[in-house]
């Protein structure tokens, strides 16, 4: 294992540097000396440091062949940033979670989290101290964006240098740990989001330890891969599952949510004569799991391919992640919401067939063609459990990118933000929410990272490329003003801060949130679905249902994105209720403590009415003999005249 190890005899220090010849430990404070580092022949050298010298709290560099003197690749804390020197950090910690037996993906509602934004604090102790309005609302597991180490006073954390040192301004690795502890005491998980795919530019001395850290002969939107394949490629896959299994053993994290998957290139295959046996995405599992020691974990994956073999099991040949993001889902829902579809969204309709199919099947994409720039993308979702898929309407990307980083909220009426909200809680596949979207945030969430000059120019440059698409319809030609926030001022970072005064003001959106979560929770049907559990059909253009089964119930959802529908005769099979049974209403978006119209209870013989802007969600109930069937809430009638019970 890489990195620091303190023990009874001292501190152990160990580092891949195939590149040297000879590596010292050079100690700063509470003593400046330096150390002589054995090599083993492969690569890696190591010493142990007396308790005298390198003791908790010491900080170091290592002086490559008796030259410029680097942090630690496997840092464990940087106090001073990634250009400082490294520390060493005793991991002992009084954990109380003994009984947490950790995570599994089926059940949960997801909750993804920026540390620096999420509280006025912005560090794991604002977390910490929000974690019963979490509770409250319903989340289960916690997402944090990465923590891992980068330079400057405020970014997202993709451009982290140092994997295995939490960023030292949201404060230290004892208060991550008390962070976690406290959210497995109160029965929530934690995972947390990591980016395999590259590194950040500033403050990558990886290349002076190692010059096989990358693929020059592969490139990704980040420039050269990572190498995980190629000649000296083993030391990379070592410290990257030795970063996966940290996380999980040493912080008690319950898995792990993996950045840009299509950007980690390997051709290994274990049906093939390849160079491993086994994808690093199927050995980040396996290390993710050892790290647990019997408590269950969640590892899911982004991916802009949608190769649906990184979460098929094992023994199926796939890699054995548990869950993938549905960027269809969220890309379609947007367009239905907002009328617009700029940059990627414009595969997308936003209507009810691609709802509904999105709720029967998880990607929309399954091999169709995207396009002459994209290609043909995506692949088949048969026989996969629909809680494999992350749904959401938001998320730190798809926030961001706009030209006003605007939340979905202020896009949309309220009508339709309180249908889509149910489609999403109550729908099949695993719901997730971003930070502040359980009480309407208004506050937008932008991009923003603080670099030196140099690099800022470059930042702000191709942030402009990246968001062209979404914004130059916006603007007229000789348009003036900013075109987005500039990502490397303060302002952008502080005003994507959470308004916690939305929490309280906002309360018919709270109570929507906390309803919809407690119903999904506590009904049998919607919690557990399975494939070929769900299916669903178009009423209209915008209306649609979708219907769920198990052994024993069955349940209905009614979404209605757009103007009041009405329909004399319903020629649609999904709405027909069970033989014998009725369908009685459970909950509608319409209700007025969320702030809608009312529910008002129909007696029209006439046919079917679906209230526009609204979703209302039956269960099932006996049909009460020798009455007409009249099961309405909110727009939605079924009438059927029932015979007597002792008629012929």
């Amino acid at each position: 294992m890489v990195g620091a190890r303190c023990g009874p005899q001292g501190t152990y220090l160990a580092v891949w540097a195939p590149a040297r010849k000879r590596v010292e430990a050079v100690f700063f404070s509470p003593v400046e000396r330096s150390f002589n580092m054995d090599p083993d022949g492969e690569g890696y050298f190591s010493v142990l440091v007396p308790a005298d010298v390198g003791g908790a709290g010491a900080l170091y560099k290592f002086r490559l062949d008796g030259g410029e003197e680097y942090p630690d690749p496997a840092s464990h804390w940087q106090p001073e940033g990634p250009h400082g020197p490294s520390m060493i950090v005793d991991p002992s910690f009084e954990w109380t979670d003994d009984r947490w037996r950790g995570v599994q993906l089926e059940g949960q509602v997801i909750y993804e989290l920026h540390i620096g934004t999420f509280s006025p604090e912005g560090t794991y102790k604002g977390v910490e101290q929000r974690l019963q309005h979490l509770k409250n609302t319903g989340i289960t597991l916690i997402e944090l964006m990465p923590i891992n180490a980068f330079p400057g006073q405020f970014g997202w954390g993709y451009d982290g240098v140092l994997l295995f040192a939490p960023y030292s301004p949201y404060g230290s690795p004892t208060e991550l740990r008390q962070l976690i502890n406290k959210a497995h005491q109160m029965g929530m998980g934690v995972i947390l989001d990591v980016v395999y795919n590259h590194f950040g530019p500033d403050g990558n001395y990886l290349p002076q330890f190692a010059d096989t850290y990358f693929n020059h002969n592969v490139k990704t939107g980040w420039g050269d891969a990572i190498n995980f394949d190629a000649e000296g490629s083993q030391g990379v896959r070592d410290f990257i599952i030795a970063n996966a299994r940290y996380w999980i053993e040493e912080f008690h994290f319950d898995g792990l949510r993996l950045d840009a998957t299509q950007a980690i290139v390997d051709s290994s295959d274990r049906s093939k004569s390849t160079p491993y046996p086994l994808h690093i995405l199927e050995e980040i599992r396996i290390a993710v799991a050892r790290g647990a020691h019997g408590r269950d974990t969640v590892v899911v994956s982004e991916n802009e391919n949608q190769d649906t073999r990184q979460i098929r099991p094992r023994h199926e040949g796939g890699y054995g992640l548990d869950g993938a993001w549905n960027d269809d889902l969220h890309h379609t829902l947007r367009v239905a919401l907002t009328g617009h579809s700029p940059g990627y969204y414009v595969a997308h309709e936003g209507s009810a067939q691609e709802l509904a199919s999105a709720a029967r099947h998880g990607f929309l994409f399954q091999g169709q063609t995207q396009g002459a720039e994209r290609g043909h993308r995506g692949t088949s979702t048969r026989n996969l459990a629909p809680w494999r898929f992350i749904s959401f309407m938001e998320n730190h990307d798809q926030v961001a990118n706009s030209r006003t980083a605007a939340r979905l909220r202020t896009l949309t009426s309220p009508g339709r933000y309180r249908a889509a909200s149910a489609y999403l809680l109550l729908g099949p596949g695993t719901p997730m929410l971003f930070q502040g979207q359980e009480f309407g945030s208004t506050r937008p969430f932008a991009y923003f990272a603080d670099h030196h000059r140099e690099l800022s120019a470059l930042v702000r440059a191709g942030r402009s490329e990246a968001l062209e698409p979404f914004i130059a319809a916006w603007l007229m030609r000789d348009d003036p003003g900013e075109r987005f926030p500039d990502p490397e001022e303060r302002a952008t970072f502080e005003h994507s801060r959470l308004d916690w005064s939305g929490a309280d003001t906002h309360q018919e959106i709270v109570r929507l949130y906390r309803d919809l979560i407690a119903l999904r929770r506590a009904d049998p049907v919607f919690a557990h679905c399975r494939y070929g559990t769900v299916d669903a059909a178009v009423l209209s253009e915008f209306c649609f249902v979708v219907r769920y089964w198990n052994d024993v119930d069955e349940r209905l959802l009614v979404v209605n994105l757009g103007p009041d529908l009405y329909r004399k005769h319903m020629a649609e099979p999904l709405v027909a209720p069970p033989e014998g049974m009725d369908w009685s209403p459970i909950w509608s978006s319409e209700d007025l403590v969320y702030g809608g119209n009312g529910a008002p209870q129909f007696e029209d013989e006439d046919g079917w009415r679906v209230a526009g802007e609204s979703a209302i969600a039956f269960r099932t109930s006996p049909l009460q003999r020798g009455r007409r069937r009249v099961s309405s809430l909110n727009g939605l009638v079924f009438q059927e005249e029932t015979p007597p019970e002792n008629a012929d």
